[in-house]
């Protein structure tokens, strides 16, 4: 099979790229330099020179707080909504299957109910949220084969994340203040990219939640676990989002995905967050 794969560069690109080729898939992993998405034309000839059974668009802007400066919103629409559908209208064209990469930020957070795949309450806080929702739709209307899979937290080895700088942070601080109301699960990018290269091996479309397993928790506590197997006795104080009050972008309370319909449909689930930081903190040679 052979498999475009779009940001790879960033934490999943990279790691989806590396498992289909660990399973004998041709990988043609892309970035801004190779097909910048809101080019219709380059995202046309590009894809359709590729030709590939499926593509997996993983390149976004998911600089949250950015994402609400006036002078970017038309960028970040550009990218998460006209980019999407750039890449949605070739796959239509080739009759290629289409991964989605979406956000828990397409809801608005309230409750504490786990948010279901097929739910279509969609309230975003904030300009990612919206961007990234109004590419989902994009989706959904041009395709059939697609999956679109929402997923939260993520951290990986290639680049940026929670984990690498709370690590930093640990390192000059003795105490350390971290928000204990906004709930959710972490996703590792290794283990989020079998999971995504078993969907394109099938065809279970649909939408989909995936996040690692190991229970809900609030940033506070994965604070907490990520010193403890690192080592650190840097004190956590929890605070809430008002006391900590940085945020340009408002961000959900609740971010708790329902993940049973992987199972359902045959999926098998994601390991452990707990495990994952484990392996995380092993690979990035902490």
């Amino acid at each position: 099979m052979k498999v475009l794969v779009t940001g790879v560069k960033g934490q999943l690109g990279f790691d989806v790229v590396n498992e289909l080729e660990k399973r004998g898939h041709t990988a043609v992993g892309v970035d801004i330099a190779e097909m910048d998405i809101t080019d219709a034309e380059k995202v046309n000839s590009v894809i359709t020179e590729v030709n590939p059974d499926a593509v997996v668009h993983c390149a976004a802007w998911t600089a949250v707080d950015a994402a609400e400066d006036g002078a970017n919103i038309p960028k970040v629409r550009a990218i998460n909504a006209g980019g999407t559908r750039n890449i949605a209208e070739v796959c239509k064209k080739l009759g290629c299957k289409m991964v989605y990469i979406s956000t828990d930020y397409v809801f608005d957070g309230q409750g504490t109910k786990p948010w279901e795949p097929d739910c279509k309450d969609y309230k975003p806080l904030n300009v990612y949220g919206q961007t990234k929702l109004e590419g989902e739709l994009a989706v959904a209307q041009l395709l059939e084969k697609y999956f679109i899979v929402r997923i939260a937290w993520v951290f990986g080895v290639n680049g940026k994340n929670f984990i690498k700088t709370m690590l930093n942070v640990g390192k000059t601080h003795d105490t350390v203040r971290v928000v204990n109301d906004q709930v959710g699960t972490p996703t590792y990018t290794y283990d989020l990219a079998r999971l995504l290269v078993d969907m394109v091996e099938s065809d279970k479309y649909g939408y989909y939640h995936a996040t690692n397993e190991g229970g809900y928790i609030s940033w506070y506590d994965f604070t907490c676990e990520i010193y403890r197997q690192a080592g650190y006795s840097t004190k956590v104080i929890p605070v809430t989002t008002a006391e900590y009050g940085l945020s340009k972008a408002a961000r959900p309370f609740n971010s708790r995905l329902d993940k049973s319909k992987l199972v359902e449909n045959g999926f098998r689930p994601l390991p452990t967050w707990q495990d994952a930081l484990s392996r995380y903190l092993k690979e990035i040679e902490f």
